[in-house]
Parts: C-alpha cells; sequence; structure tokens
C-alpha cells in the first residue's frame, strides 16, 4: 500500500512539473522568437526536446519558424507539416495547428501549389470554426490564401467571396486595434491580393484593392504609434501598384502621372521600389528608363546583402536584361548576359550545397527525435522494472534479471533481421526501379518511332510535325498518308500521360492508318474510331481529342473533322511580308465529342473549299497551357501574336520558333503536358 502510494504521488508531481515546464518553455521561445534569434529558438528547442519538456506539435511549430525566418523554406515546410498532421489534444495544439497550417498554406502559395494549400487551408478553417478558437488575423489570413488559391485556379468568384469575407472581419475590428497590428496585417493580406491580381492582368480587380490598400494606410497614419517610414514605404507602393496597373488598362496618362507621384517616395530608392517601377517601365514600353532604373541594382542587392540565387536572378537580372535589350543597349545587355552566366553557375551550386545541408538537417532531425522516442521507452520500462522490483522485493530479483536478459537478446535478435530485412528489400526495390527506368526509354525510342519523323516530299507541299512528350512515354500522337494526290493527316491528344496514355495512342494511330487506307471521310473515320475505341475493353475510361484532315493536293479542298480538339489556326492571308503573316484565326467549326468517350456517336465533318497559301497550324493543349515556374500560362493569344510576326519561311521553321518561345517561357520549369505541333501548307 506504502509502495503504490508513493507511485502515484510520484507521478502526480511528474504531471504538474511538466506543466510548470511547458510554460517556462514557451515563455524562452517567445523571448528568443521577438528578439528574432532564430538560431536561438532552434537551440532551446534541442534542450528542451532532450529532457522531454515541451510537446512534439509545439517542437514541429517552432523548428518551422525559425526555418521560414532563417529562409530554409524546405525545412520550414517539412516541420509545419508534421505539425499540421499532429494529434490534437488539448487548445496549445489547436493553437499550434492553427499557426503552422496558414504559414504552411502560404509556403505551398508561393510555391504554386494551389491545390494542396487550398486543402490545408480549408481544412485549418473548418477546425477554427467547430473549436471556436484563434485569432481574428488568422481567420482571415487563412480566407485571404484560399481566395489566391481559387484565383489562380480559375475559380474568380468564390475567389472573391472569400477575400470579402476576409477583409470585413477585419475591418469589424479596427476599433479595438491600438497598436495598428491588425491594419498593418490586413495591408500585407491586400497587397498579396493585389499582386495576384496584377499577375493574372485583372487590372480592374487590381485597382479595387489598391484603393483599399491606400485606405488602410490612413487609417493607419491615424494612430499614435504610427512609424512614419512603414506609411512612407506603402504609399510607394501603392502607387506603383496603381500605375502598373492603369497601364495595363490603357490609361497611360494617368498611369505615368502615378509613377511620377511614387519616384518622388524614398521607397522607390530600395530594390523592391526599383523592381516595382521597372514592371510599369517596362509595360508602357520606357526601356530607355527601365536601363537606367537598373543600373543602381547591383549596389542595391549589396547594401540589403542579396544574394543572387536562382530565385534572385530571375527576378533582378533577367528583367535587367530585357531592359537593355529593349532600349538597344547590346553591350550593357551582353554584359549582364554574362552576369547572369557568372551567377547561374554560383547560384546552382550553392543551391546543391543548400538542398543538401537542409535535407542533412531534415534527416539528424529525425533520427534525433527517434532517439529521444526510444530514450523515453528506456525511461518507463526502467520504472516499471524499479517499481515492480521494490513491490517483491530480492525474492524474484535473479529470475527477474535472467527474464530480462533473454527478453533483450530476443528483441535485439528480432530487430537484427528486420534490419537485414529491410536492407535486402532496398536492394530490391533500386534494382526493380532501375528496370523499370530502362523499359519506359525502350517504350519512349518505341513510341517515338510510331510516328512519322519523314515528311512527303512533293511538289507544292510543305509540311512538318514535332512531339514532345512530357515523360517518358506520353499520349500525343500525329501520323499523315499520302495516297496519291490525297494526304490524309492528324493530330491528337490522349486523357492522361505516361504508359496508360501511350498503349491508348498507339491504338488511335493504328487505327487512323487503318481506316485511312479505305479511303474514308475523316467524319466517318472518327465514328469508326469512336465505336472501337469506347467499347467495354476500355475500363479506365480515356478518350482522345482528335483533328482529322483529308487534303486535295491539287484542288486545295479541305474535309476535316474536329473530335474535341482545339481549334487549329488558319493563316488568312495568302502572301507574307517582312513582318511576318498579317492576320491569323482560329477556325469556326463544329462541335463533337472527344474519340471514346460514348459509344453510337456519329461525328459531323466539315468543308473548306480551298487552302492553298493558307498555312494550317495544329497543335496539342501543351502549348496554350505550358506553364512557366509561376504556373502562368502560354496561352492562345502568345500564339496568335508569335504566328502573326514571324516571317514565313517554311513550316519546320514556324515549328521551331514556336518551340524556342515555348522553352523561354517556361523558364527552367518541367514541362506539364505532352507538345505536339503540326503545320502544312500547299502552294
Amino acid at each position: 500500500m506504502m509502495m503504490t502510494t508513493i507511485v502515484m504521488m510520484w507521478s502526480c508531481s511528474g504531471e504538474i512539473r511538466r506543466d510548470a515546464n511547458v510554460s517556462k518553455a514557451d515563455s524562452l521561445l517567445f523571448a528568443a522568437g521577438n528578439a528574432k534569434d532564430y538560431l536561438k529558438v532552434l537551440a532551446i528547442i534541442d534542450s528542451l526536446e532532450d529532457t522531454g519538456e515541451i510537446s512534439e506539435m509545439n517542437i514541429a511549430r517552432w523548428r518551422g519558424v525559425a526555418n521560414y525566418y532563417l529562409g530554409n523554406m524546405r525545412s520550414a515546410e517539412f516541420h509545419y507539416k508534421k505539425a499540421v498532421k499532429g494529434e490534437i489534444r488539448n487548445e496549445q495544439d489547436q493553437l499550434n495547428y492553427t499557426k503552422s497550417a496558414r504559414r504552411l498554406a502560404g509556403i505551398l502559395t508561393k510555391k504554386g501549389a494551389y491545390r494542396d494549400a487550398l486543402q490545408i487551408a480549408m481544412d485549418a478553417l473548418d477546425r477554427m470554426k467547430q473549436s471556436k478558437q484563434g485569432s481574428q488575423s488568422d481567420y482571415a489570413t487563412l480566407l485571404n490564401t484560399i481566395g489566391c488559391c481559387q484565383l489562380n485556379l480559375g475559380n474568380s468568384s468564390a475567389a472573391e467571396e472569400n477575400f470579402e469575407e476576409a477583409y470585413t472581419s477585419m475591418e469589424q475590428v479596427f476599433d479595438t486595434d491600438s497598436t495598428g497590428h491588425l491594419i498593418i496585417n490586413t495591408y500585407l493580406n491586400t497587397t498579396d491580393i493585389i499582386e495576384n491580381y496584377l499577375a493574372l492582368k485583372e487590372y480592374q480587380e487590381a485597382l479595387l484593392w489598391i484603393d483599399r490598400a491606400d485606405g488602410l494606410v490612413k487609417k493607419y497614419e491615424e494612430i499614435p504609434s504610427t512609424k512614419a517610414e512603414a506609411t512612407h514605404e506603402t504609399h510607394g507602393q501603392t502607387d506603383l501598384c496603381r500605375a502598373i496597373a492603369l497601364e495595363g488598362l490603357g490609361e497611360k496618362k494617368e498611369a505615368s502621372d502615378y509613377y511620377r507621384l511614387a519616384i518622388t517616395n524614398r521607397f522607390f530608392k530600395t530594390a523592391k521600389g526599383k523592381l516595382l517601377a521597372n514592371d510599369y517601365l517596362m509595360a508602357a514600353g520606357r526601356w530607355n528608363e527601365a536601363a537606367d532604373n537598373y543600373k543602381d541594382l547591383d549596389r542595391l542587392l549589396n547594401a540589403q546583402d542579396i544574394d543572387l540565387t536562382l530565385d534572385n536572378i530571375q527576378q533582378y537580372l533577367l528583367p535587367k536584361y530585357r531592359a537593355n535589350v529593349g532600349a538597344h543597349r547590346m553591350d550593357s545587355a551582353i554584359a549582364v548576359g554574362i552576369q547572369i552566366c557568372e551567377a547561374l553557375d554560383s547560384a546552382i551550386t550553392r543551391s546543391k550545397i543548400d538542398d543538401a545541408a537542409e535535407l542533412a538537417t531534415i534527416y539528424e532531425t529525425n533520427q534525433k527525435e527517434a532517439e529521444i522516442a526510444h530514450q523515453k521507452a528506456d525511461l518507463t520500462m526502467q520504472r516499471l522494472i524499479g517499481t515492480a522490483s521494490a513491490l517483491i522485493l530480492l525474492i524474484v530479483f535473479f529470475t527477474v534479471y535472467t527474464l530480462h536478459r533473454r527478453k533483450a537478446q530476443h528483441h535485439l535478435a528480432v530487430a537484427h533481421e528486420k534490419l537485414q530485412a529491410a536492407y535486402d528489400k532496398l536492394e530490391e526495390t533500386t534494382a526493380a526501379k532501375e528496370r523499370i527506368e530502362s523499359e519506359l526509354r525502350i517504350a519512349r525510342d518505341i513510341q517515338m518511332s510510331m510516328v512519322p519523323n519523314l515528311f512527303p516530299e512533293r511538289e507544292g507541299l510543305d509540311m512538318y510535325a514535332s512531339m514532345m512528350p512530357a515523360k517518358e512515354v506520353g499520349g500525343d500522337l500525329y501520323g499523315y498518308l499520302l495516297l496519291g494526290d490525297e494526304l490524309y493527316f492528324c493530330l491528337g491528344d490522349v486523357s492522361g500521360k505516361g504508359v496508360p496514355a501511350s498503349l491508348f495512342m498507339a491504338q488511335a494511330t493504328r487505327l487512323f492508318r487503318t481506316l485511312a487506307t479505305q479511303h474514308m471521310m475523316p467524319d466517318e473515320m472518327a465514328t469508326r474510331m469512336n465505336a472501337a475505341l469506347s467499347d467495354d475493353d476500355n475500363e479506365h475510361a480515356m478518350f482522345v481529342t482528335m483533328f482529322i484532315g483529308l487534303l486535295d493536293l491539287n484542288t486545295g479542298k479541305l474535309d476535316f473533322c474536329n473530335a474535341g480538339h482545339n481549334p487549329p489556326i488558319l493563316m488568312t492571308k495568302n502572301e507574307t511580308t517582312e513582318k511576318g503573316l498579317r492576320e491569323t484565326e482560329f477556325m469556326k467549326m463544329l462541335p463533337n465529342a472527344p474519340i471514346g468517350m460514348w459509344p453510337g456517336l456519329v461525328f459531323k465533318g466539315e468543308t473548306i473549299e480551298s487552302i492553298k497559301n493558307r498555312p494550317l497550324f495544329v497543335y496539342t493543349d501543351g502549348l496554350n497551357e505550358a506553364e512557366d515556374k509561376d504556373q502562368v500560362q502560354f496561352s492562345q493569344e502568345r500564339i496568335l501574336d508569335i504566328l502573326r510576326h514571324t516571317h514565313f519561311d517554311n513550316t519546320r521553321h514556324v515549328i521551331e520558333i514556336m518551340k524556342d518561345e515555348v522553352e523561354k517561357h517556361r523558364n527552367g520549369a518541367e514541362p506539364n503536358d505532352d507538345l505536339t505541333m503540326l503545320c502544312l501548307r500547299i502552294k
């Protein structure tokens, strides 16, 4: 009875000490965080974690905070994700979860991972509503993040509703804000909205939020504790944003007036101010001013200790290069180009080193957490053994000791066997991965051999096509068959990517060639292909959008059927000039469903009496939907603009120029879809 009472008292006192230590831990961490000493934050976490004086969710959240402000975004994202996945047991855990989810959603949004960020922010908002815990700022920022994600995913109306709700919820508590903290937080959310609208060229919506940002600055100025330098910067920033929006709307004079006002503000002299000013100057075509503005860029970067990372090269040096090219200052442009090459080499090396260091830190953190968990388990076992030994004294000491040793040896043997099995499994997995990669390379070679790389050499006919899969194998296709004076051709895009799409593509290619040899019309070919591909064997419900054409090489008559595919572009002028083709337009066509989607469909065909001297350009959506690192699409308008201003040497020249323009637009981003193009012209 005495021993039991002592054990219970010991356990209770341990719980009391842990509660007290949690409070002490938070105080230490908040003090270091307010002092912006984030290395100290990490050191405190390590020391508290070793003694078990801080919860796992609190550890993950504070490690995320420290790495975020130290610029280690990969580590920050890793730790915030651990916090978000943790189990919520009390109010403190709910607070840690909300703060971590808010920051993680923001990181993912900046990366362009809009769907993941949207899911995390919406889950956090739901939990806030259910628990009725969390600050007004957290609530508004989560709504704002949800809106930014929806805007970039094309759901503008839902984004506007969330922006409005976030703004209104903060506006209701402004009168209680004596420090201006809530107003500044709302201002930062508002500038995020403005930047997103400007990036998407939705200038009218951007102006609405620029007006609100100005109103927030004025409200902040009414607070006695206002910092003058903060309001100066905000005025300069909103004036430059307004100039960019007005320029985009064609209000050039008014845009110029706001720009002149902005450059009198000291914000203009900062690196961020110079960059934002150049967004306006380059949009307005004021290349010389933009080039002059960039002369001080290196000095400003050095003054603010900004390294030329890959992101900063893209953000600062590439616009500087474009400005000098636009101003026809070729010597300066070449000098900047050399600087970019040198900086890229250093930045790539530094990026690899930083990534390796961050990954090593993450690995070490996981190892340390495993060791601590093991230590806690050992401590618990020791307490149990000690309590049992005290209760039964020395009567069973040797028995317990012997059993314990045997059990430990058995566990060690089992652990060794599991470790060896895991190692063997890893070797098998590595070998299997290498085998799959080899087979995929072979599959790519086979697939590329299925599309023609030689094109018909016939008097008066000029034809060329290109296919670039996004993965090892893809689902795009093109083909042609020349039968006397008739040229059958097609271009298509199978739903999905990878191996399943490539197999479906092979079926579609085979059917096209088989039906073309029977001299069928394009609409009948589409109907027959649909009947074959939409049968019961199509278990994965795959389909292909396709443009099928039949061209009479003597008369120029084009019979075609468009099965749910992007409308091709017909260049309507017969002659070219030094500036390229004067007019291009998307073909207006009857609606048809994609092939393979529904059985029993009858497809409709159309005819153009003659396309002689009128080049035809057909492509898959891997062209107009090609994305850069910010997920900005290449767009159909840009395709038209390039074709209008490209001198037409031959069809291969047109496709090569289009490929070069897409690569420039991607600017290093990985392809997000297969890209296939076909161009033909008869004289």
